[in-house]
């Protein structure tokens, strides 16, 4: 059953519009009676039946609320070194499917992108319409969002989540899963921040500001991954470790 964000507060009396609606006149061509599931602005979640199609507006009639969550227990948020070419695409929808809460595109010094001014706006934008996609797909409760391109110590000034892991290719000691165990034994992981580097890795000074602002190196492996594999293992284990996946 095909899902749509609907940016209003959830009423039994409901309405699609702009691409959405046309999405469902033009290309799905449903027709009134037909059923899809909608996600309000206030979180509910519900089955909904079409009422009343026009280009612009669908109209439906709400008919039961769905109990059942997708989202994970755990808010991920990846902290993802700017990649090349269609890369970053390619790990924000991803990332998306398989849970993130939030993906913040990070310009670090080995970053072979550089973006800047009204660049880095239509990217972002871009890459906010991929994450949308990519929740009515996958049937999330909510739409992760992108957020602004912000340098190493930029993001983490901003984002000062209880469990903090950097994916750092040198680390040869402590592994993602022991990190994890380590975690939930002293308290339990509410959020977590997984930074990854882009293609040219995290540099020593990054590693370093990581480190002060609470950040657990660890390691992926035995391998190297590249820079739009590495992050989806990462998310893969720990929603697992954490029991998102697998129960």
């Amino acid at each position: 059953m095909h899902r749509f964000f609907v940016p209003q507060l959830y009423s039994e009396e409901m309405f699609i519009e702009g691409v959405d609606a046309r999405h469902i006149s033009k290309v799905l061509r449903m027709q009134p009676k037909d059923r899809l599931q909608i996600v309000s602005d206030d979180g509910v979640s519900a089955v909904a039946e079409i009422t009343a199609i026009a280009s612009e507006r669908v109209s439906v009639r709400c008919l039961e609320k769905l109990a059942e969550s997708h989202e994970p227990r755990v808010r991920l948020v990846l902290a993802q070194g700017l990649a090349k070419g269609e890369k970053m695409d390619f790990i924000i929808q991803k990332a998306v499917e398989m849970g993130a809460y939030s993906v913040i595109p990070v310009a670090m010094e080995h970053s072979v992108v550089r973006l800047d001014g009204a660049k880095v706006a239509k990217k972002v934008e871009r890459w906010q319409k991929i994450a949308e996609s990519a929740a009515k797909q996958s049937k999330r409760d909510i739409i992760p969002q992108v957020q602004q391109v912000q340098s190493m110590a930029e993001m983490l000034a901003n984002y000062d989540c209880t469990t903090k892991i950097i994916a750092y290719e040198c680390e040869d000691r402590l592994s993602l899963k022991a990190a994890l165990k380590a975690a939930e034994a002293a308290g339990g992981i509410k959020d977590l921040l997984l930074i990854i580097g882009p293609e040219g890795g995290i540099s020593e000074g990054e590693l370093e500001l990581a480190r002060q602002a609470g950040a657990v190196p660890v390691s992926l492996g035995r391998r190297i991954l590249r820079a739009e594999t590495a992050g989806l293992v990462a998310i893969s284990a720990i929603f697992y470790e954490t029991g998102d996946l697998g129960d």
